[in-house]
């Protein structure tokens, strides 16, 4: 018997993985004809990567969405030749693509310091353009986070993540009865009868403390940024990552899962979500899984029963609680499903939102 459950959790922010933003180079500064002066260059705009920023730090610093850059200084009996223009510098994460609104690459910015220049600056006025100056540049861009899947698994070790990926696509991943079988991530097609595929990725295991980059943490929650859409898998039986660890119920797994990435940046709580309980072909697996969807229908009403450093500051949406078996295939079918009608709504909201931002601005300009 298949069990489906939904479980909504309050929202919190908004994890942003593409941005689109109208950037316009300084205008040309004024030239002198009587002196032969010549007007300053109008400033650049560039799109620059840099450490610890997420596009959704860039969204909240240009709420409007516009970045001009300076205008040229004009030419005076003082200064014959015109100052620069301010360059503005739009910070982003490494791992971005730069593109136009038609489509075309600007730029792939991958490592730390990396830049691309977005909008040039007017020419200033000189003799040959009868001193009058150039505008600058101006056009819309688009800021998106590579993503290496659709879809990703997370999971602690021995959660079956491996397995389900070997269910759900054509992936052949290394499995093991150990931890940290999975040391890079595993990349996996899930194919549709009308031939629609969703990416998926069983990211390296997660262990407590990643969020201070014990284990693979920081490889792993990097990884994490990098999907559109999160499947938590956890063992409905429980986890214990090694007789000098604690034993984890079900439930105090998705609370270690979610406090993790809390830690590591709280954006990636707002990421659409769903919960696979996992290895339901063991024996007396209904009577657990029935006391995990009673704990997760009041999350709260049960965090005294945590410690303290685990309990999580805020919740994840989960869109939907699926109990499968990787083993015998239960629940599979209707995992698959699940995925592709949450990521579909997802790319219509983003669609009607493009849109609304299209409409705008042609509206401002």
């Amino acid at each position: 018997m298949v069990w489906m459950s939904r479980v909504v959790y309050r929202k919190y922010g908004n994890f942003v993985d593409n941005l689109r933003l109208y950037v316009k180079g300084g205008s040309g500064g004024m030239g002198l004809p009587r002196l032969g002066g010549q007007g300053g260059k109008g400033g650049d705009v560039w799109v620059v990567t840099k450490e610890a920023v997420t596009l959704k730090k860039v969204k909240d610093k240009h709420p409007q969405k516009r970045i001009l850059a300076g205008a040229g200084v004009n030419s005076s009996v003082r200064a014959l030749k015109g100052d620069k223009g301010e360059d503005q510098l739009i910070f982003a994460p490494p791992g971005i693509v730069v593109t136009s609104d038609d489509q075309k690459v600007l730029g792939e910015l991958n490592g730390v310091g990396e830049k691309v220049l977005v909008a040039r600056g007017g020419h200033g006025g000189t003799f040959h353009t009868g001193y009058l100056p150039s505008r600058g540049q101006a056009r819309h861009i688009r800021l998106d986070l590579k993503l290496i899947a659709d879809v990703g698994l997370v999971g602690f070790p021995n959660a079956g993540k491996s397995s389900l990926l070997t269910k759900l696509s054509h992936a052949k991943p290394h499995i093991a009865s150990y931890p940290f079988t999975t040391l890079r991530p595993e990349l996996g097609k899930i194919v549709y009868p009308d031939y629609r595929q969703i990416s998926m990725a069983d990211l390296p295991g997660l262990i407590e403390g990643a969020h201070v980059n014990k284990g693979m943490g920081h490889k792993f929650l990097k990884h994490v940024e990098r999907t559109r859409q999160l499947v938590f898998v956890v063992d409905v039986c429980g986890f214990q990552l090694s007789p000098k660890t604690p034993f984890r119920s079900a439930f105090e797994t998705v609370q270690l899962l979610i406090k993790e990435l809390e830690l590591y940046n709280e954006e990636l709580l707002s990421k659409p979500a769903l919960l696979v309980v996992n290895k339901m072909d063991l024996t007396d697996t209904e009577l657990k899984l029935k006391e995990l969807l009673g704990q997760l229908q009041d999350p709260e009403g049960f965090y005294h029963t945590l410690p303290k450093d685990m309990v999580p500051r805020h919740s994840v949406t989960f869109k939907d609680v699926l109990p499968v078996s990787a083993a015998t295939g239960l629940g599979v079918e209707e995992l698959k499903t699940c995925i592709r009608h949450t990521l579909e709504q997802e790319a219509a909201m983003e669609s009607k939102e493009l849109c609304r931002e299209r409409l705008n601005s042609t509206n401002r300009h």
